[in-house]
């Protein structure tokens, strides 16, 4: 029996089997690349390959991002994981250990449906000038908002594991779908590949039984179409909570008006008649079309901004390091990359007046004269009473100068001294303070602060406000740590 292809005694012992399904639906615009390009984009998204068009999400993809997701919670930002973590129990032995087990979750991959291909333009911009950077201009291809990805897992449960533990671990993985903790795809901390699922269908395989195997013998590939949908996936498991939320960040969330008008080019109008410059519009979950505030626009402005105001404050190479620490470093010569912990979200631009075209002309300064050929018309969004921005900007594992930092970024855009998008020249792109919600997590607890515009000022709870200038004190205590000693005299320490 040793040279036997199967042993009971060697079996995985499997007795239950628990089918999870849900449809995994995207908020905002998502890339799911092949990691090549084509002669038409310089980044195309991942297809069948039976067909060369249906939307491919692969299980290896939504696995490493439930993984990641998992051990954050569970431990913190960058911390590592050991073999007694909740993500090896459920994901299976780290990469370097020989004897560990394999994976107890298998994740199926997922064709999309509902689906069509928006593309999207990048550029780099220089701080100094604001104008793009020469070489520095991309395009890419991204699944709409809507388009919908059904999920499948299998939970393996065998004799003598903690089922409870089993089930616990994969809801608070599965729960990252739906607290805006997960995103997929490229450029995920720029506002693309947000998801939301709306609902689980569970079915468990007792294999203990007879009745159990049989069923699981003749239905157990099939689709959940008959199973009643649960919206909270721990009473679809049927536990009582989920791990604790070891995280440390800090979540801006404010409410702004439109000052005017907005424009973030999206190429030229829809056929060779329409306006020369259109404000970007995307799909929505809802199959709406709405005028937006892209993630990557205003990641750029807030870097761009930052820099400036660090600069401003204390040392330039110091000033450095710290923009590149928070949002990333620039990817130029021999730069190890490093994602940036500044998070921020793609929002719908509500009840602006986008169907306006506004032309223009470029002025010769010689003869005071319209320029020949210089005529060009604009359809940017424009705002009205009720026009409302909502933005959210989340930054891991803060440290409280950085803090500081970004609400110095947020009085700018509150008193409109922070422009957004194109032609800030011009008058465009500014916007006005309403409210704010502020939020530190820190070891498992919460720390709230609100802000609201009152006339022409704050109304901040007094509390709130010696916490908050200690913040930005101890931006300029990181920036200068010396005081206000000349730099030659820094240098003598």
């Amino acid at each position: 029996m040793d040279n036997a292809l199967w042993s009971g005694k060697k079996s995985r012992k499997i007795v239950c089997r628990i089918i999870i399904e849900g449809d995994l639906v995207l908020q905002t615009p998502g890339h799911f690349g092949n990691g090549d390009t084509d002669e038409l984009v310089d980044m195309p998204l991942m297809v069948d390959p039976l067909d060369g068009r249906t939307p491919l999400l692969t299980g290896a993809s939504v696995t490493g991002a439930l993984r990641s997701y998992l051990r954050e919670r569970e431990l913190g930002f960058v911390q590592p994981e050991n073999r007694y973590s909740a993500s090896v129990l459920l994901f299976g032995a780290l990469q370097d250990d020989e004897e560990g087990e394999q994976s107890a979750l298998i994740v199926e991959d997922a064709l999309g449906k509902n689906f069509g291909v928006e593309i999207r333009s990048g550029v780099a911009i220089d701080p100094k000038s604001r104008t793009s950077r020469e070489d520095r201009l991309f395009d890419l291809e991204l699944w709409p908002a809507g388009t919908i990805f059904p999920l499948r897992f299998e939970l393996v449960i065998r004799e003598g594991d903690d089922e409870i533990k089993l089930k616990q671990a994969l809801a608070t993985a599965l729960e990252g779908f739906n607290d805006g903790s997960i995103t997929l795809g490229a450029r995920k901390r720029r506002g693309y590949g947000r998801v939301h699922v709306p609902g689980w269908r569970v079915k468990i395989y007792d294999l203990t039984t007879l009745e159990g195997l049989l069923d699981w013998i003749e239905n157990g590939d099939k689709p959940l179409d008959d199973v009643s949908r649960v919206q909270d996936i721990k009473t679809a498991l049927g536990i009582d909570g989920l791990l604790p939320d070891k995280r440390r960040f800090f979540r801006l969330s404010a409410t702004f008006s439109l000052d005017g008008s907005l424009l973030i080019r999206s190429g030229s109008g829809q056929d060779d008649r329409g306006p020369d410059m259109v404000h970007l519009h995307a799909r929505q979950a809802d199959g709406s079309i709405k005028p937006v505030l892209s993630g990557t626009s205003l990641a750029g402005a807030l870097r761009a901004r930052a820099l400036k105001i660090t600069n401003t404050i204390g040392d330039t190479d110091r000033a450095r390091a710290l923009i590149e620490k928070m949002f990333g470093p620039e990817m130029k010569g021999n730069v190890n990359p490093q994602a940036s912990r500044v998070i921020v979200s793609e929002t719908t631009i509500e009840n602006a007046k986008a169907d306006l075209v506004q032309n223009r002309v470029s002025i010769d300064r010689f003869t005071g004269g319209a320029r020949e050929t210089a005529l060009f018309n604009e359809q940017p969004a424009f705002g009205g009473d009720d026009t409302v921005l909502k933005l959210e900007v989340r930054l891991l594992n803060p440290q409280n100068y950085e803090i500081g930092l970004l609400l110095l970024l947020l009085k700018d855009l509150w008193t409109g001294d922070l422009p957004l998008g194109g032609e800030a020249s011009v008058g465009r792109g500014r916007l006005k303070g309403e409210r704010a919600t502020l939020t530190l997590q820190r070891d498992g607890a919460d720390q709230k602060w609100k802000i609201v515009a009152n006339g022409q000022g704050l109304t901040v709870d007094d509390r709130a406000r010696g916490v908050l200038e200690q913040f930005v004190s101890a931006l300029t205590k990181y920036l200068k740590p010396y005081g206000n000693m000349s730099r030659s005299k820094d240098q003598n320490f």
